[in-house]
């Protein structure tokens, strides 16, 4: 069928909508693909102070394999591959739903304040994928 791209945080609604979207992976014979986001954090008033030698991305890939591991013994017949990206969620999965089948997105993630706010990753994923989106409750 394609590629199902699932948007990942680790939140309990997004790890439902990945194993909503491995069985529908499973189901229909198409590879999945686990994307995860992370940003710099940012301020309106005093600099963040960050390590000079921080970098993310090494712990975030790491933590992503762990749960594509997870989601590979539970569905054998499935390709999984995973990306840790830099960037806004919404638009690094809208981007990703460029060679998409299918968007899964949870319905609510780490940031609900913040998303009651400026609008929802669901929601701007919604409005903007270039594939058919399942926002998962």
């Amino acid at each position: 069928m394609g590629t199902i791209v699932v948007g990942v945080d680790g939140s309990s609604s997004s790890m439902d909508a990945l194993e909503w979207a491995a069985s529908q992976a499973e189901s229909t014979k198409s590879a999945l693909r686990i994307v995860s986001t992370w940003r710099w954090p940012t301020s309106m008033g005093w600099p963040i102070p960050v390590p000079n030698a921080y970098d993310p991305q090494p712990e975030i890939e790491q933590s992503l394999e762990e749960i594509a591991r997870k989601v590979r013994q539970a569905h054998p017949g499935v390709e999984v591959a995973c990306a840790v990206v830099e960037g806004h969620p919404a638009q690094v999965l809208v981007h990703e739903s460029e060679n998409a089948a299918l968007l899964v997105v949870g319905s609510r993630g780490h940031g609900e304040f913040v998303g009651m706010l400026i609008g929802s990753v669901s929601e701007y994923c919604a409005a903007h994928a270039h594939c058919p989106v399942l926002v998962h409750r």
